[in-house]
């Protein structure tokens, strides 16, 4: 399979943004960034993209304008180990607003799902319709709630 590079488009916040992202996430920096020269649409020497990797995943950002915004049609999973980890996504990304199901959007209008690795099992076996239903009204999700519900 060829390599496929998320290409997130900014207003003017690429370079902050990946930042950002890069201080949250282990095995993540920087690749590259590059400048506006004479004949770019931005202003000369203004960030035009940044590549940056998120636990060495590439990604690219790019001050692309107003034009366009984030929607939830697009996120990211986040499969976190424990609900220590959890917590701490959910209190650095969830800052534009909560959905259910653990979805949490960014400062950047960005959608990010913060679930536990364990969901799937969580999900699937006799009790999975009394996890649902656990699950269903949860914003940030609670792992113990999950296992308990499953467990009835």
């Amino acid at each position: 399979m060829p390599n496929i590079t998320p290409f997130l488009w900014f207003d003017t916040e690429a370079e902050e943004a990946a930042n950002f992202y890069v201080s949250l996430f282990p095995n993540s920096k920087i690749t590259k960034v590059v400048r506006n020269g004479e004949a770019a649409p931005g202003p000369t020497g203004a960030v035009m993209t940044v590549a940056f990797e998120l636990d060495g995943k590439p990604f690219t950002a790019l001050n692309g304008g107003s034009m366009f915004k984030f929607t939830e049609a697009v996120s990211f999973v986040i499969h976190c180990k424990d609900q220590a980890e959890i917590d701490r996504y959910w209190d650095a990304l969830c800052v534009q607003g909560e959905g259910q199901c653990g979805w949490a959007k960014d400062k950047y209008g960005l959608s990010w799902q913060i679930v536990p690795t364990e969901l799937p099992q969580i999900l699937s076996g006799p009790g999975v319709g009394a996890a649902m239903a656990a699950l269903m009204p949860m914003k940030k999700l609670d792992i113990a709630t999950l296992k308990k519900a499953a467990a009835a």
